[in-house]
């Protein structure tokens, strides 16, 4: 292994085969990966990957060396996007894919939308594609963007919202159909409860469906159960493990839980000097002390599972989740190398896209180039755990 777990910094480069196969994707705000490789699986394989962080671009550059890359996509053309691809003139782009920075959006964070330079780009993603006309163009995101308030004209007081109206306008004015929903990864095979938007708009102007459901933790769907921590990370246990450290003044308190349990779990008279000022904050605080469950599906994995109000505790040994184990929740296959220290690692998987989620929207736009729709009996699927998600009901909020 190279120092640090790097190799030579990635250049932009154009795709290596001058074939085009018969789908033609784009991914934008690549990362490590998961968003393509769910496409991917589905039959959907990126030509093309745009991505400015180092690290991430390491990451694809070892792992799809032959794909087109390319840097900051506020400096780039949509003639430089089709030249690097290796496109023919008039080929067309069937679908552009990417999660533009969430930060913006995030209910975590300010929530500045487009006032953010990480809003911006997203943006110049919605130029770029008014340039390109994808057949179909893809945006995933945090729940946050369903709320974020935003003024929809300029000199107007920000609204509720805003930042998707201005977003849903800007599409309509395109020309594009949209359809989108709020999913929990976990109802499409995933063994990890994570909720993102996922925005899905039809050059055609007419409406996508819906993800279809493939787990449910309801046995009335008939579906079968959720994957759990314990299935995805069987067959790894022997495996050399790579993982942070928690500070040794919390082990103590760790070592006090049992698996699936928290902070609330500790002994009362311990519980004010474990959580110090938080036991005195509002919230139920969950994520502090938190220790896995094999029965279930981990909670989101975020890009440090040492973080105090975001701790990710392995279910039975004294220490986080390892990056292996990261890895096999989000769906990663083990041979996917990712670049950096392990900080680094943690933060790329941890933004990623689980794969199973990326397999569900491919299948569902190459269903919906075959003319199919999806079985009417999903209508009242509960997606997530939110009222008012869709397209259908978020203006009813």
């Amino acid at each position: 292994m190279k120092a640090n777990n790097l190799i030579p910094a990635a250049k932009d480069h154009q795709r290596i085969s001058t074939d085009v196969p018969d789908i033609v994707g784009l991914s934008f705000f690549s990362g490590a990966g998961g968003l393509d490789l769910g496409m991917e699986q589905a039959g959907i394989v990126p030509l093309l990957y745009c991505e400015n962080n180092r690290e991430c671009r390491m990451t694809i550059t070892r792992n799809r060396p032959n794909a087109a890359l390319l840097g900051d996509i506020s400096k780039i053309s949509a003639e430089e996007v089709l030249q690097m691809a290796g496109l023919p003139e008039n080929r067309k782009i069937d679908v552009m894919f990417g999660g533009p920075p969430c930060q913006a959006f995030s209910t975590a964070g300010a929530r500045r939308a487009f006032a953010d330079p990480r809003g911006n780009v997203f943006l110049r993603y919605l130029e770029l594609a008014e340039q390109l006309r994808p057949r179909y163009l893809v945006i995933e995101n945090v729940r946050g963007l369903l709320s974020t308030s935003y003024p929809v004209a300029q000199g107007e007081e920000p609204i509720r919202g805003g930042a998707l109206r201005i977003i849903l306008n800007r599409l309509k004015r395109m020309g594009y159909g949209v359809s989108f929903n709020l999913y929990n990864a976990a109802n499409f095979g995933a063994p990890q409860i994570r909720e993102r938007v996922v925005l899905i708009a039809k050059e055609d102007g007419s409406r996508c469906c819906w993800l279809t459901p493939t787990h449910s933790d309801d046995s009335r769907w008939g579906l079968p159960k959720w994957r759990t921590f314990g299935e995805a990370v069987r067959g790894i246990e022997s495996d050399n493990q790579h993982y942070a450290q928690f500070p040794q003044k919390r082990l103590k308190y760790f070592a006090m839980l049992s698996e699936g349990q928290y902070w609330r779990n500790l002994p009362p008279e311990i519980q004010p000097e474990a959580m110090g000022k938080a036991y005195y904050l509002g919230g139920g605080k969950t994520g502090f002390y938190r220790r896995l469950s094999m029965n279930k599906p981990s909670p989101t994995l975020v890009t440090s599972p040492t973080m105090p109000a975001t701790d990710l505790c392995h279910p039975v040994e004294q220490r986080p989740l390892s990056v292996e184990e990261y890895k096999a929740v989000q769906g990663f296959p083990k041979e996917w190398w990712i670049a950096g220290d392990i900080a680094d690692q943690y933060r790329q998987i941890g933004n990623a896209v689980p794969i199973r989620l990326g397999e569900a929207i491919g299948r569902t736009i190459l269903a919906d180039m075959r003319g199919e729709t999806i079985d009417p009996c999903w209508k009242d699927f509960p997606y997530s755990r939110y009222l008012h998600t869709s397209d259908m009901t978020w203006n009813f909020a």
